[in-house]
């Protein structure tokens, strides 16, 4: 992706943002992978403010991303396809036991916290981490939302990436959890 200078209302004249065109695919953190449906301009509080507007494909929510604002928020390519053994990787390492003696609400906010990086990698970490506590205790609700998102966000982002069906993205991981592995 290239970077294209647009001068934003900020202390330096010139600043440098990533750039993303109308069709792009994305990923928005805590909301997984989205397409750049426009991007548009509109006047706020008397100021001219550029927006992506992104409509996440898991369930067509609309976002719009102040384009001065998109390091901040975390908004960055789809994973490459030479990242993607990777994250296969950090599924398969074994996690270590030192969240097990945490409270589950420390535990809820030390995920949440590296969902919220937009990190694919660190997605990675909250699955394995909570498919594996999950088999020695009982997650919490939260936990268990938190499970679901970090699977929703892994399969959604791994089969775009990868051009695939959802359900194999599912079996890989899976196999990557089996007895056998």
């Amino acid at each position: 992706m290239e970077d294209k200078v647009l001068h934003g209302n900020s202390d330096s004249p010139e600043q440098q943002y990533r750039s993303f065109r109308a069709g792009d695919l994305a990923v928005y953190p805590a909301h997984g992978v989205g397409r750049i449906e426009s991007i548009e301009s509109k006047v706020i509080n008397g100021e001219k403010h550029d927006f992506y507007i992104m409509k996440v494909l898991e369930n067509n929510m609309v976002i719009m991303i102040p384009i001065r604002n998109v390091d901040s928020v975390g908004l960055r390519d789809l994973i490459s396809d030479e990242d993607i053994p990777r994250v296969y990787e950090i599924m398969k390492q074994k996690r270590t036991a030192t969240n097990d003696n945490q409270t589950w609400n420390r535990r809820y906010r030390e995920y949440m916290d590296k969902i919220k990086t937009g990190s694919l990698y660190e997605v990675a970490e909250v699955y394995r981490d909570l498919y594996h506590l999950k088999l020695t205790k009982d997650l919490s609700f939260g936990e268990r939302k938190l499970y679901d998102t970090a699977q929703g966000l892994l399969v959604k982002e791994l089969s775009t990436a990868k051009n695939t069906d959802e359900n194999t993205i599912i079996t890989e991981i899976r196999s990557i959890f089996s007895p056998q592995a």
